[in-house]
């Protein structure tokens, strides 16, 4: 099961250190890269060197980004790359539970840049190094609502892989089958009533087929509005 601040791969396959490409993009120097990466410069130069040669336009927008990110200053830079750096050691986001105080300290930083982008306020050059982060927007009460949903997915596929029918919610269903029935239920009606989302509705016709009529309707209990 992911993690339920999970965050996903960093690295791309065309740019191993894209966090490396778009600092450089929002006009920070090689060498201020480097002391964040806390690696060579000549490492910096290389990636930076064969990133233009795929982007013959990124030199010049660092140029012109140069003065913009010495204005602004990006006091919240370190912070920036312990989060990249947590994000690419671990596959998570940084807990504000955690029993670690550094790593609560940057789930709060973190909190605050989500709210700065709601807002419109967020320094450029922050977000830019933070947009190399999957859904890093997302608040954690979604990730955990999209893991949950998650885990009864796979739930119920594991329960009819292993030769059951589809799951009831009948008087007298109890345990797993009761469960994951009301959960299907659930589904159905949000799809039948237009509340429930593509991606959702696409992962369960890839995981489920039939799983919209399941049983046939007279051995299936109608559905409320109570779902």
């Amino acid at each position: 099961m992911p993690d339920q601040n999970g965050a996903g791969p960093l690295k791309s396959p065309g740019d191993a250190h894209p966090e490396w490409t778009l600092l450089y993009r929002r006009g920070l120097s090689r060498k201020k890269i480097a002391e964040l990466a806390r690696v060579k410069v000549s490492a910096v130069t290389a990636h930076l060197t064969a990133a233009r040669a795929a982007d013959p336009g990124l030199k010049t927008e660092h140029r012109a980004a140069t003065s913009s990110a010495t204005s602004h200053g990006a006091p919240g830079i370190k912070r920036l790359y312990q989060l990249l750096a947590m994000v690419e050691a671990t596959g998570r986001y940084p807990s504000r539970n955690a029993d670690d105080k550094a790593e609560r300290e940057l789930a709060q930083w973190l909190r605050r840049r989500r709210r700065d982008a709601d807002a419109g306020i967020l320094n450029p050059v922050i977000g830019a190094g933070l947009s190399v982060l999957p859904d890093w927007r997302r608040k954690p009460r979604e990730a955990r609502a999209d893991e949950k949903w998650q885990d009864h997915l796979e739930r119920l596929a594991a329960y009819l892989a292993a030769g059951n029918p589809w799951p009831r919610t009948a008087p007298g269903v109890t345990g797993p089958e009761k469960e994951l029935g009301g959960w299907l239920r659930t589904q159905r009606y949000k799809f039948r009533h237009g509340g429930l989302s593509p991606e959702r509705s696409g992962a369960l016709d890839a995981a489920l087929p039939g799983w919209p009529t399941g049983r046939k309707a007279a051995a299936e209990p109608s559905d409320g509005a109570a779902d």
